[in-house]
């Protein structure tokens, strides 16, 4: 159905993202504290990796569709040495970020009308990916320390029920799920036989308990993962992600992606294919780096009286905030993003990303101080 100028239904349900509303909104000089977004630069051997493809003339021309062999052996190895999971290179679509594997795997299991479970407040594009893929979503409060209830999931979960989403490091919370949290979404996956998607985007980013996949517990083949180069390796302009799952489903996943993608960037294949087989050294400096920056934040938001769960991991905080804050805060030059851009249960928070230099979330926490006291 099109409304009378002309324009899908699907796509008048989805609005421009509001993290990018704000930033644009701010003004050059502001502060960054809005966009998820590394401030380290792309590893020196990555870098070099796509340059010789350049210059060779490997990227020239289009790869398979899924990518390339080398990479996705690249990606397997990365989950038989992160994850303890045995992952087929075939079983593995190279894809234009992790949003493109987000939107591949839910064109292909979601039909008109049928339901995504989402955590709410989640990341942005859960929902807007289920409206233009013709689904419902059906959001899912989380808990008092902002993780997603398994048996929140399992009670949303209805015979119109396509997939749910999981997201551990979590954006826009930094709540890291329980080992047990991953294996009951498992379980649920495999007893209600629906597919369970877990954006694991942030895995390296952890700094308090460890990130498992519920891949590791399912016994029927019905998680799929989507992770990407953005975050750990800071490569988040070069856009390469990618997905597996079992063989059917990255079959039909690969329908859509072929006909939307064809395959990802060539010379970014390159660069990931290097930045996951080479030094992992510099995920390590991140993450330590990320962790201090955590520290002085949620310091900072408690001591002007914000309450605010400690995060776990990715490179975000969420603290309760009085009505207006938000937009105080902007009027300090400090870029934020309204609780709300993420989910109806968002209203009343604010998501700040720490990913920028010390110095910056310094200067920034002052701003956010007379922020608030402006608005109490």
């Amino acid at each position: 159905m099109t409304d009378a100028a002309g324009f899908s239904e699907r796509v008048e349900r989805v609005s421009i993202s509001g993290i990018r509303e704000v930033f644009e909104a701010a003004g050059e000089d502001a502060i960054n504290l809005g966009l998820g977004q590394p401030d380290f630069p792309t590893p020196d051997h990555a870098r070099q990796a796509a340059v010789e493809a350049i210059e060779a003339g490997k990227a020239d021309a289009y790869t398979s569709n899924k990518g390339t062999l080398e990479l996705r052996e690249a990606i397997a190895a990365k989950h038989r040495r992160d994850n303890g999971l045995d992952v087929d290179p075939e079983d593995v679509i190279a894809t234009a970020g992790g949003s493109e594997a987000l939107h591949i795997a839910i064109e292909a299991h979601v039909d008109e009308g049928q339901e995504v479970v989402i955590p709410d407040p989640g990341f942005v594009s859960y929902e807007a990916l289920t409206h233009l893929a013709g689904g419902e979503p059906v959001p899912v409060p989380l808990r008092a320390d902002l993780t997603l209830s398994p048996a929140a999931v399992e009670e949303a979960i209805t015979e119109d029920t396509a997939l749910f989403i999981v997201n551990s490091p979590a954006n826009p919370t930094g709540a890291v799920q329980s080992p047990a949290d991953m294996r009951a979404f498992a379980r649920i996956a495999d007893e209600h036989d629906v597919l369970c998607v877990s954006d694991e985007v942030y895995e390296h980013q952890v700094f308090e308990g460890e990130h498992r996949s519920p891949a590791e517990f399912t016994e029927r083949d019905n998680v799929a993962v989507v992770h990407a180069c953005s975050k750990s390796y800071s490569m988040t302009g070069w856009r390469l992600g990618w997905i597996t799952a079992s063989t059917d489903r990255v079959e039909r996943m690969l329908r859509v992606h072929q006909y939307a993608q064809a395959c990802a960037s060539a010379p970014a294949q390159y660069a990931a294919e290097a930045a996951l087989s080479g030094p992992q050294d510099g995920v390590d400096e991140m993450r330590a780096a990320f962790e201090r920056r955590r520290d002085v934040l949620v310091d900072g938001l408690a001591d002007m009286g914000l309450d605010c769960p400690t995060p776990k991991g990715a490179f975000y905080a969420m603290p309760e905030v009085p009505e207006g804050w938000v937009d105080e805060v902007i009027d300090q030059g400090v870029v934020v993003v309204p609780g709300k851009a993420f989910g109806a249960a968002g209203e009343g928070y604010a998501r700040i990303s720490y990913a920028t230099d010390m110095t910056e979330i310094k200067e920034a926490i002052e701003g956010m101080r007379a922020a608030t006291e402006a608005t109490r």
